[in-house]
């Protein structure tokens, strides 16, 4: 399956510098997280002029770095940055769905339906029981992609799932269900995302918390209106 996600031509985007210590894929997502800095900075400006100048200043660099290849200060930072590469960004959240629990279960499962409800994904692809291609979509029509593994699931009970190794983001997920006490599903919901090592992973990181925890949380809202019928399914891929 073909999707329109607009990745930068290599040609231009990556191979113009003269002095090249970064990583293609590490340029990528240092453009990407550069751009969504500067987003995040000027739509806060009025609030949090101080804060966004300082976003503004980090999304300045990280898009240089992306263009440019070159990281003049990489080895200044290479020390401060590598505690982070340890800590994943982890965003739990639990509440509760007013479906049986086999057919709440039954929703997650179909991993290629995440997307459906899932604001912050643009594509699940499943390959088989326990593996599938996952696709995010970030500010400025840059894109993540991985494969994933199935790694517990117990019908009705848990699903839990994790990027595969070489994967240009570490992430995995986990999916407790529950009955509620008062009739319904009661989910214990976690998702894990880590910046890959070896590049900006702390700035990676402050960006991820922020902008994922409130992604999470409106698809944690999305899925309960979406499982109980009160919203009309997402058109992916349109």
């Amino acid at each position: 399956m073909e999707h329109d996600i607009n990745h930068p031509r290599p040609e231009s985007f990556y191979d113009s510098s003269t002095v090249i210590n970064v990583s293609k894929t590490g340029r990528m997502i240092s453009s990407a997280a550069g751009a969504s800095l500067l987003y995040l900075a000027c739509a806060n400006f009025s609030k949090s002029p101080l804060k966004s100048l300082g976003r503004m200043l980090a999304g300045g660099y990280l898009l240089y770095r992306g263009i440019s290849g070159n990281c003049p200060v990489s080895a200044m930072v290479e020390d401060n940055l590598r505690p982070h590469h340890a800590r994943a960004v982890n965003i739990r959240t639990k509440f509760n769905v007013n479906r049986p629990r086999n057919e709440v279960y039954a929703y997650w499962r179909q991993l290629d339906h995440l997307p459906a409800f899932m604001a912050h994904l643009y594509d699940v692809e499943v390959i088989d029981e326990r593996h599938s291609h996952w696709t995010v979509k970030l500010v400025g029509g840059f894109a993540l992609e991985w494969d994933a593994e199935i790694v517990e699931d117990e019908e009705n009970e848990v699903l839990a799932w994790r990027s595969t190794e070489g994967a240009d983001i570490s992430n995995a997920g986990k999916i407790i269900f529950r009955d509620a006490p008062d009739g319904g599903t009661e989910l214990h919901v976690t998702i894990s995302y880590r910046p890959p090592a070896g590049y900006v992973g702390a700035g990676l990181a402050r960006l991820l918390n922020p902008a994922f925890a409130s992604m999470v949380k409106n698809d944690v809202r999305n899925f309960k209106n979406y499982v109980e019928g009160k919203k009309k399914k997402k058109i992916a891929n349109s």
